[in-house]
């Protein structure tokens, strides 16, 4: 998950803000490129899932738009590419960089970034002023007011861009801020602010939602990398559980948690990159990332085997579809995906330091608690 809101500099006023450092960007990096033509290929095989075949967006949990001009222009390459690298902890948006058991190298994120300016054809960056200091009382108003409803707050996220993520915090910058806030993300429901808020007003917003930030932690390496060859069927013994799924595909967590508490027997599998895997999974269950299925080979036919991912129906849906061209008649997606998972307090196996996600919209009623593992 990409993307944010914008801002404004210059000298304080109660004059809407200034719009004239707008320019034309430099000549995007041809389609036909070597590098360009790489990191096609790798965006359709990692990113089109959620994001879309064009960078569109909105392919899956409101994945946001990667091509939107002013986002392009105001997201440097560095923002895009530790943002391809790092993900968005807590949210669908995985760590794809190498170091955090991610599948792409420098090379590979680098080449994602110049086919997404050649397709969004903005080959840089405009250096955008960053707002002067904002009050952050002021802005929470403002805020709660305008932009709370689709951006949500640290306690509750909602269809937009969660702008309290920390890991989003880190890495956009103030001039990022106030350039999505004055200018939107048009073709998407970000709309303009230009004409509603003057400078100062732009500055306490982004005052507020940088008060959200928090200290950065000590770099640590990742968990231990899940063993190839682990078990694949959970209680190998136990009675296969019969569910009762939605459109014949979709479990809901409780019938899962409820097998797992029976021992009974079971397949899980996690479509989510191994990144995603080693922060935290249910307790038993494989990783097979959506884009390499080569490994569910050695998933027996005869089980009942459910998928889950965070998305939560895409990465999981994949996977099981795969499944069922291989002759598996039990094969079934984890309904609420494993964020609502980990919210409601089932079994979870989870890195040092990992915490529930923030709740998505509508799920006020989200309760119970079970076991965590760490």
């Amino acid at each position: 998950m990409l993307v944010a809101a914008a801002g404004c500099g210059g000298t304080r006023s109660d004059g809407p803000p200034a719009t004239n450092d707008v320019g034309p960007s430099s000549t995007p990096a041809d389609a036909g490129d070597p590098v360009v033509v790489a990191g096609a290929a790798l965006y359709t095989k990692y990113c089109a899932l959620c994001h879309g075949p064009a960078g569109a967006g909105y392919a899956a949990d409101n994945a946001p738009s990667l091509v939107s001009r002013t986002f392009l222009e105001s997201a440097d390459d560095g923002f895009l590419a530790r943002s391809i690298e790092l993900g968005r902890p807590g949210t669908a948006m995985a760590a794809y960089g190498k170091d955090l058991r991610g599948p792409l190298g420098d090379g590979d994120i680098k080449a994602i970034v110049a086919f997404l300016r050649a397709k969004g054809d903005v080959a840089t960056p405009i250096a955008a002023p960053a707002p002067l200091p904002g009050d952050p009382n002021r802005g929470k108003e403002l805020y709660t007011t305008l932009c709370e409803t689709c951006h949500g707050n640290p306690a509750q996220r909602q269809n937009a861009v969660h702008l309290a993520n920390p890991t989003f915090l880190a890495l956009a910058s103030d001039g990022f801020l106030r350039y999505a806030i004055v200018f939107g993300r048009p073709g998407t429901p970000m709309e303009a602010f230009a004409n509603r808020l003057d400078g100062n007003q732009v500055a306490d917003v982004i005052a507020y939602v940088r008060s959200w930030s928090q200290p950065a932690r000590p770099e640590t390496p990742p968990p231990p990398a899940p063993a190839p060859d682990g078990p694949v069927v959970i209680n190998p013994r136990g009675k296969n559980p019969s569910f009762t799924a939605r459109d014949n595909r979709f479990v809901p967590s409780a019938q899962i948690a409820a097998a797992l508490a029976k021992k009974q027997r079971l397949v899980i599998i996690d479509a989510r990159p191994p990144s995603d895997f080693v922060r935290e999974h249910i307790p038993g269950s494989i990783s097979v990332p959506h884009y390499d299925t080569s490994s569910l080979d050695r998933v027996p036919r005869d089980a009942v085997v459910i998928a889950y991912c965070a998305c939560p129906h895409h990465a999981s849906g994949v996977v099981v579809d795969e499944l069922l061209k291989r002759g598996h008649t039990k094969a079934y997606v984890l309904d609420e995906g494993i964020l609502h998972w980990h919210r409601q307090g089932f079994p979870i196996v989870a890195a040092d330091g990992s915490v529930p996600p923030a709740p998505p919209p509508h799920s006020a009623h989200d309760h119970a608690h079970h076991g965590h593992q760490h």
